[in-house]
Parts: C-alpha cells; structure tokens; sequence
C-alpha cells in the first residue's frame, strides 16, 4: 500500500524508529510531507535512512509569515531527493488577511515544480476556486490532499491532471465525500492518511499512523463494490503514476 500523505516526526512520535520498522514490515510505502525547514530536513533525513520513506518538502501556507527568504534555494538544493513539492497550496481558514503572501509563496514553489518536472501535493483549506484558477496556470501534476470540495470541482481537478488524495474522512459517518467519491472513478484517487491526524473509523480519535490505511482500503472497497486487493492495486497504480515511484524502488 502507498501512503501518499503522512507526517512521521519525533515530535508525534515516541516510538518513531519501531513504527517505521512495523510500517515496512506491512508492505507500506509512505511518502512524508514537509511543512518548514524543521519538518523538511526531518523529512529528508528518514527517507535517506529508510528504503520505504520517500521525501516531499515544501512550505504550507500557514508558514507565510515566518518563512525565511531563501525558502525557494533551500528547496532547489534538495530537489533531486524528494519526489514531490508539498505540502504547499492555500489556507483561507483563519482569515484572508495574508491571501497575497499565501499567493506569492504557493506559486512560487509552483513555478521551481514546473520548472524540475515534479509533482506537487496541495493544501487548499476554504480556498478551493483560488487554489484551482491557480494551478491552472502551471504545467504541473500532483494530489489534491484531503480533498473536501464539491463533485464539479473533483472533476475539475481530475482534468487537470490531478489525482485526489482520500484519507479516514471518508470513513466518517456525516461525511458527504463519500457520495461524491462513489461517482468518480477510482482511477482518480489515490489513499492518504495525514497521519498523525484524522484517524479513520473505527480508531477515530486515536493518534493516526500509517499502518491505518487498511481501514481506509476496505471503506473504499465496500463503497466501489471491488476487493481490497484491486483497491490496493488501483490506488498504487495511480500514485506511480503521480510520483514515478517504481523507477525508484530497490
């Protein structure tokens, strides 16, 4: 299984080492996403220790105002060992006080993406139109993370080459992302677990680990009416497709 959105640091973390051991031992391949320079060189340092770890690093929306200014360099120099830009995208949640900062920064590391072939994972918090008339703009490819929009924006995405990354949301009982993902082909998703946030059913409420993606498997199973196996199969299939990992895997 790939999970192709998770947070594995020490700070979450105490049995940081052994969990990665246990999330190799069940075939789960993770790619871990950074948010700042803290997380990032975490994030860089694991997936140079770790065969099952890959690296994704950017900086989130919610950095813009603490960011330093070499933010783009510190990216570049690391590009050849990610293989993704993320997480980066757009949060309106809190207010829109920064909304051209949020802009500038996410297109920024939009256009280093562009610019080295990679894909990108996207934060869009209450900012799902600007996030897509944004990266409408450049010729990249990637994940909608935690995707939460509507049926027309899904597709909307989906023809702009993006995947949409489904995690335990969809396990939640008033959670209307499941009306919408039994209307999209499966071929359009790819499995998350935004680990260690939203644990699915039934450990909501527990702090998230990867090894949890089983349960978002079988939901999706029992939703698209296919065995958990072609689920596993399907979903991989689709994040190579996004992250080219089998020319990377030993």
């Amino acid at each position: 299984m790939i999970d192709t959105h998770c947070h594995l640091s020490a700070i979450d973390y105490d049995n940081l080492e052994e969990l990665i051991v246990d999330i190799k031992k069940n075939d789960i391949i993770c790619i871990n996403n950074g948010v700042d320079k803290e997380s990032n060189n975490e994030v860089l340092s694991l997936s140079s220790k770790y065969s099952n770890i890959y690296a994704a690093i950017g900086f989130h929306p919610s950095e813009v105002e603490k960011i330093e200014s070499n933010y783009i360099e510190y990216i570049e120099s690391n590009i050849s060992n990610v293989v993704a830009i993320g997480e980066i995208g757009l949060d309106y949640h809190y207010g829109k006080e920064n909304i051209q900062k949020q802009k500038e920064l996410f297109e920024n590391q939009l256009l280093l993406a562009e610019k080295y072939n990679k894909p990108v994972i996207i934060h869009s918090r209450d900012a799902i139109m600007d996030t897509y008339e944004i990266l409408k703009k450049y010729k990249v490819k990637g994940v909608l993370h935690a995707f939460s929009g509507s049926l027309e924006m899904a597709n909307k995405f989906i023809d702009l080459g993006f995947k949409l990354g489904i995690g335990g949301v969809i396990t939640f009982k008033n959670c209307n992302l499941k009306d919408i993902i039994s209307k999209i082909d499966i071929s359009n998703i790819v499995l998350e677990t935004d680990s260690p946030y939203l644990s699915p059913e039934p450990v909501r409420g527990k702090k998230n680990t990867p090894l949890n993606l089983k349960y978002i498997v079988q939901y999706i199973s029992n939703l698209k009416n296919i065995s958990c196996d072609d689920v596993i199969k399907i979903t991989n299939d689709n994040a190579n497709s996004i992250f080219d990992l089998d020319s990377k895997l030993c």
